[in-house]
């Protein structure tokens, strides 16, 4: 572990290589699981914002659980999350003619409907966050199901930090990135 800032960093986001290999795991981190996707407080106003703009790229399973859910839920613990599908796919996950688990949020972002790519926890994935009062934990989330993307990161030669490199800089910014790549190569 190291500190840069009011974070402490798991040596894994340096150390250890990661690509996502969707041919070979069909996005299953977005359909396993018994939890939906972590949400920061500001993220579950965005979600009911553009609700309407997205709504049209979701899957009717998808939109049923939102209707019945709402945009966002909250866990026993009082954590803010994506609602599930019958206790299992995210409401907010369409899949593309492979039957690969894509986010109709980044489907509606990419087709220019809105201006919020997804979720920051999903676009950090495997990179996990946690926010305590006086400090942020970064740390890898090591998942079996991302064996695939792990071997296709280790022959790539691309390290977890690279990897999610755009997201680290939106959760904390480029002097932090900045700082994180002297750690990587020091």
């Amino acid at each position: 572990m190291f500190q840069i800032g009011k974070t402490i960093v798991s040596e894994d986001i340096i150390k250890k290589d990661f690509m996502c290999n969707l041919s070979a795991c069909k996005g299953a981190c977005c359909v396993d699981g018994d939890a939906g996707a972590p949400l920061e407080k500001d993220e579950a106003k965005i979600l009911e914002a553009i609700y309407s703009k997205v709504k049209p790229f979701l899957r009717k399973a998808g939109i049923a659980a939102i209707e019945a859910q709402g945009a966002y839920t909250t866990s026993d613990d009082g954590e803010l999350e994506t609602p599930l599908i019958n206790g299992a796919d995210c409401a907010y996950v369409i899949f593309d003619e492979k039957q690969i688990a894509l986010c109709g949020i980044e489907e509606a972002y990419n087709q220019g409907e809105i201006d919020w790519k997804k979720p920051l926890s999903c676009h950090l994935y495997p990179v996990r966050v946690k926010d305590y009062s006086e400090f942020s934990a970064v740390n890898y989330h090591q998942w079996e199901i991302c064996d695939d993307a792990c071997a296709l990161g280790k022959e790539l030669q691309i390290p977890i930090y690279k990897f999610v490199k755009e997201a680290l800089i939106r959760k904390f910014g480029e002097d932090w990135y900045m700082e994180l790549e002297k750690v990587a190569n020091s």
